[in-house]
């Protein structure tokens, strides 16, 4: 599946390495993607992962689908104890489910790719699986180990989950989170 991986290549140059640019991780095989900025602004990863949609979730801007808003839900939240996505979990929910029905690649990214892009992730899986704040984050942090959203997004997943469940079961008190 990933064919632009393969190489030759046995020994590696310390500059090579530098120059290596990491491609985002993979959440739903083939068709859900997170990253950040550098890699959704990246010609070659986009052709290579085949992505056909964004989910933005930051406050940059960037020359995704000009021309076609369809593509591009962008979230404009500030990386801080102040944002608030709440707001935008429907939509965003909704928009992930109607581009995975039209067959599209979506990359899911925010500046570092870390904590507001990962919060988005796991409203996502969340509302899609009926699952809870705890099992969405372990498989998340399976795929991304350095994933770390904020303390307010935790809380607002927190309450997120008692929309999506009925009522908040994971204790985001527990140091884990």
């Amino acid at each position: 599946m990933y064919h632009f991986f393969r190489t030759q290549k046995i020994i590696w140059m310390p500059q090579e390495l530098d120059a290596f640019q990491p491609y985002p991780v993979e959440i739903m095989p083939g068709r859900i993607y997170l990253g950040n900025f550098r890699q959704a602004c990246d010609p070659k990863i986009q052709k290579d992962l085949k992505i056909t949609a964004h989910v933005n979730v930051s406050m940059e801007t960037g020359p995704f689908f000009v021309g076609d808003a369809d593509k591009l839900l962008h979230i404009q939240i500030e990386d801080s104890l102040e944002a608030n996505i709440t707001p935008f979990l429907r939509h965003l929910c909704h928009f992930i489910e109607v581009h995975l029905e039209l067959g599209s690649v979506i990359l899911v990214f925010s500046t570092m790719g870390i904590s507001r892009s990962c919060a988005a992730i796991l409203a996502y899986l969340m509302h899609q699986n009926e699952q809870t704040l705890k099992r969405s984050w372990a498989y998340v942090k399976k795929c991304k180990t350095n994933m770390r959203p904020n303390r307010a997004l935790v809380a607002q997943l927190s309450e997120w989950e008692k929309v999506v469940l009925g009522d908040i079961v994971t204790d985001i008190l527990d140091p884990l989170y």
